[in-house]
């Protein structure tokens, strides 16, 4: 992609309504733009890293056997009074009326609207267990909406809805998210604590919450140091890492805690994901029921599985930053290389330059291509600041001599290599 054709509308001063890293630093580099309070725009920067931390969650989960589905975001109320939490909800749930004056709502959750799916087309226990996911967008009314999507009202979320015969076989659907939501968040090259949770609105008994480990995250989590040792496993031991201890701050007892000091770690976090195991809450209220094997009407027991996408894309940025801005992993980064041309009027330099892009566009390598007539300096700043994996610069110097300097943007390490060389280290 060449960056004079690109859409990148970067800040050079860090905005003032912005509190958090992420939040500013997604604001300075293009990534975002606020619509109103809470909701934004993602532009094709955010937008890209938005896709590939997706597609990374659906990938994981489908292998787990989950089926994609989408779902609307405007909802009936009727499915809702139904369960039973059209009242209780709260003001979160923003409430609609459409001009026939049918009582409607902007979804914050789908556990009805996929209970009303099951219930009109699954009659059978043998066509269970089933898993159905979406990844869309919800809204959740915020009273003080902050820290720009970190906390917005409008979220990309990623939820999964599982129905299982009883008990013992929605267990073991659970356990079964709970070890693929591990390997989500190791492929995307995060530490996430698993801790067990309070259900909230959603009900049920059986509940872990997801926490990134970030320096900047909101909440401060108290673990077994085991956990770090278990995680970067090829393999999870499920029932030994449910043992091990992990709380946040104000459930945390320092005198009574389990864990010795020598054992026990402290750090921040942030919240990305949550399941829950509900039973029969739903099926039973909106009457979801199926026959079993002996022809017996059952309601199925219920889980759900949700991934906040639009959050985990802050939450890299609260993890992987410094002072000039994002240091993006490879695995989620918009390009993976962001060429700079620093003297475009050098026909030399130009036909170098140009002669890359192409070699690398030849290999599908994702590259961002700095072809626009502007000083060096603006030219690294912005590299630096959208935090692409690896800078590879063009100059008068170096198309003369037939070398390009590249740029490690995690360590700022720089070297000058052939092209072939380049090529090589690009595409290992």
């Amino acid at each position: 992609m060449l960056l004079s054709q690109y859409f990148l509308p970067v800040l050079k001063e860090n905005p003032a309504e912005a509190q958090v890293v992420s939040h500013r630093l997604m604001l300075r580099a293009g990534m975002i733009r606020q619509q109103s309070a809470g909701i934004y725009t993602w532009l094709p920067l955010g937008l890209r890293v938005l896709r590939k931390v997706a597609n990374i969650v659906r990938q994981e989960i489908e292998k787990a056997g989950a089926v994609e589905i989408l779902m609307p975001t405007i909802q009936s109320a009727s499915l809702w009074q139904e369960s039973g939490r059209y009242d209780d909800y709260g003001k979160e749930m923003l409430r609609i009326t459409d001009r026939h004056d049918n009582a409607m709502l902007y979804g914050p959750t789908a556990e009805e609207v996929v209970t009303d799916i099951f219930r009109n087309n699954v009659k059978s226990y043998k066509d269970l267990p089933l898993n159905l996911y979406q990844i869309h967008w919800k809204f959740r009314d915020e009273i003080r909406p902050r820290f720009g999507v970190m906390r917005g009202r409008e979220f990309y979320m990623k939820d999964g809805y599982s129905f299982d015969l009883d008990q013992e076989s929605s267990t073991k659907t659970y356990f079964k998210m709970y070890e693929a939501y591990l390997r989500i968040f190791k492929r995307l090259g995060l530490m996430a604590i698993p801790l067990k949770a309070d259900n909230g609105a959603i009900g049920g008994d059986l509940s872990h919450e997801f926490q990134v480990l970030a320096d900047t995250g909101e909440s401060q989590l108290y673990y077994d140091k085991a956990f770090e040792d278990m995680l970067n496993q090829d393999t999870y031991d499920v029932a030994s890492l449910q043992k091990l201890y992990a709380a946040v701050d104000d459930e945390h007892d320092s005198a009574n805690c389990p864990v010795d000091d020598s054992s026990l770690r402290s750090a921040r976090g942030i919240e990305v994901g949550h399941i829950f195991q509900f039973g029969t809450k739903y099926s039973n209220a909106m009457d979801a029921a199926i026959d079993d094997a002996n022809g017996k009407r059952t309601h199925p027991w219920m889980g759900s599985y949700g991934i906040g996408v639009s959050r985990v894309v802050a939450a890299f940025i609260e993890a992987f930053h410094d002072d000039s801005g994002i240091i993006w992993p490879e695995v989620v980064a918009p390009f993976k290389v962001g060429l700079i041309n620093l003297k475009v009027k050098d026909e030399t330099s130009t036909i170098f330059a140009n002669s890359f892009y192409e070699k690398l566009l030849a290999a599908n390598v994702e590259v961002l291509y700095d072809d626009r007539d502007d000083s060096a300096g603006k030219k690294f700043a912005t590299m630096d600041l959208i935090g692409l994996p690896w800078q590879v610069v063009v100059g008068p110097r170096g198309a003369k001599e037939g070398v390009l300097e590249i740029k490690r943007r995690g360590t700022d390490e720089k070297q000058e290599v052939s092209v072939e060389a380049a090529l090589d280290m690009l595409t290992a």
